[in-house]
């Protein structure tokens, strides 16, 4: 089932898709809401925000804002509060040509190994320093600068860490709509998104985006796993996902479905097969049980 927000997103915004094709960062939005800012010392009102930079901005802006309800008001406090994340995040915005040359040939990469790929077009724009990323089959891939810029624990080389994320994100709109659109996934179903995306990250650049998670679950393999296998079937995925802060990193569902997408690729014989599954798996269960993963076992 579709929810409201996701409607008005889709209505909003149809991504430019292309195949075999470098990344595409539009990051005219960034420049949009610097003008803005400069011009209202930085501290704009939400509505010269909405007026000058959310109306005025492309519709991949307004889609990111629609699916994570962000609006004028809450952007408004958000700079308020928290100066120094805009700041910040204008200077760090000069790695993005670098980082769009690695994006570029993991893209490449991704191409010669899935020739189905498609490429959309990429939103860069700020927000109220959530969420750091989005992508959908749907509706493309935004990515909030002030937040990539700010989340050091995910991966403290700046530069890699947007590539990651990038990367990441990408392999999203590759997925199969029917779980990345569904309402309420299941733990094991969230998993294989997430972990999904991260794997392809490693196939693509060497490692995952969300880097953290070694030293996380170092000798705590099995424990983890063990809690999340009893919890598969749950709903309520508030214990596996979306729960990371910087003072407590977390979102292991990440992790532990990038170890199940692993061990099916490993335990495949045909490994472009094995990709075209994982990423446009419909089946959670089917795709659990061909893997052969056990809690804490052990991968190359």
């Amino acid at each position: 089932m579709m929810t409201a927000g996701l409607a008005a997103a889709m209505a909003l915004a149809s991504p430019a898709w292309t195949k075999g094709a470098g990344a595409s960062l539009d990051t005219a939005d960034v420049d949009l809401f610097y003008r803005l800012y400069d011009a209202s010392g930085g501290r704009p009102s939400a509505e010269q925000l909405q007026a000058g930079y959310i109306d005025a901005g492309s519709p991949g802006l307004r889609t990111f804002f629609v699916a994570r309800r962000t609006t004028a008001t809450r952007l408004a406090e958000a700079i308020a509060a928290r100066p120094e994340l805009y700041q910040k995040a204008r200077a760090c915005a000069d790695v993005l040509p670098k980082v769009k040359g690695r994006v570029d040939a993991a893209l490449e990469r991704f191409t010669a190994l899935y020739p189905q790929a498609r490429a959309p077009s990429v939103t860069v724009a700020v927000g109220r320093g959530k969420p750091v990323a989005i992508g959908s089959p749907v509706t493309g891939v935004q990515v909030g600068l002030e937040a990539l810029c700010a989340t050091e624990f995910m991966n403290p080389d700046t530069e890699g860490r947007f590539v990651g994320v990038l990367v990441h994100e990408y392999a999203h709109a590759q997925q199969n709509p029917l779980l990345t659109e569904k309402e309420k996934p299941t733990v094991l179903e969230a998993a294989l998104l997430e972990g999904g995306a991260e794997f392809v990250t490693e196939l693509l650049v060497g490692r995952p985006a969300y880097v953290y998670f070694e030293p996380l679950t170092k000798g705590r393999e099995r424990e983890i796993e063990t809690a999340f296998a009893a919890d598969l079937d749950k709903t309520d995925l508030s214990a596996w996902f979306y729960n990371s802060t910087p003072e407590k990193p977390a979102d292991l569902g990440y992790w532990t479905g990038y170890r199940i997408a692993k061990a099916y690729y490993a335990n495949a014989k045909d490994k472009r097969a094995a990709l075209r599954e994982i990423l446009t798996v419909s089946d959670a269960r089917a795709l659990l049980a061909a893997s052969g993963w056990t809690p804490g076992m052990t991968l190359e």
